[in-house]
């Protein structure tokens, strides 16, 4: 009865953890969907873009909490930038951001949000939409500045 019992746990185990290997796998289809109809840019090429001077919108769509990891920053230029959560997006981006053809680069910490966001900004009628590739986490490894409320740091390459 106990092996029985026990292998009964174990099955449960086994089938809940495989359900949420599942919804993982889910998650990562509409991610990588979204990934691929909006396009992403790296971090060199979005540095790229400030030194040039081009125009473009950042768009932060962390949850409020996850701010406190510090902003996208750039000491040559001003960089232009709003905070909308991902849940929020398509009831505030509308009245913050009127021109629909100026260069938006959506991020969030590891990029699936920001690539979502990014998608949804197409569905909305902005047409120079991008998603930062690996999002805040991967801009830091890149060796950008990133601004925190203890002031502006970078990570050493060393």
């Amino acid at each position: 009865m106990k092996k029985l019992l026990a292998l009964g746990m174990l099955m449960g185990v086994f089938l809940t953890s495989s359900s949420l290997f599942a919804q993982d796998d889910a998650k990562m289809v509409l991610i990588n969907e979204a990934k691929k109809e909006t396009g992403e840019i790296t971090p060199d090429n979005l540095k790229k873009m400030f030194d040039d001077e081009e125009s473009v919108i950042i768009l932060d769509v962390r949850e409020s909490e996850q701010r406190a990891e510090g902003d996208i920053f750039d000491d040559m230029v001003a960089v232009t930038s709003f905070s909308i959560t991902r849940g929020n997006l398509e009831w505030e981006v509308l009245s913050k951001i009127t021109d629909k053809n100026i260069a938006i680069v959506t991020f969030c910490r590891n990029g699936g949000r920001g690539a979502l966001a990014a998608q949804t900004l197409k569905k909305l009628g902005y047409k120079n939409v991008k998603n930062l590739q690996g999002g805040l986490a991967d801009w830091a490894k890149a060796g950008y500045s990133v601004k925190t409320g203890l002031g502006v740091t970078k990570l050493s390459k060393e």
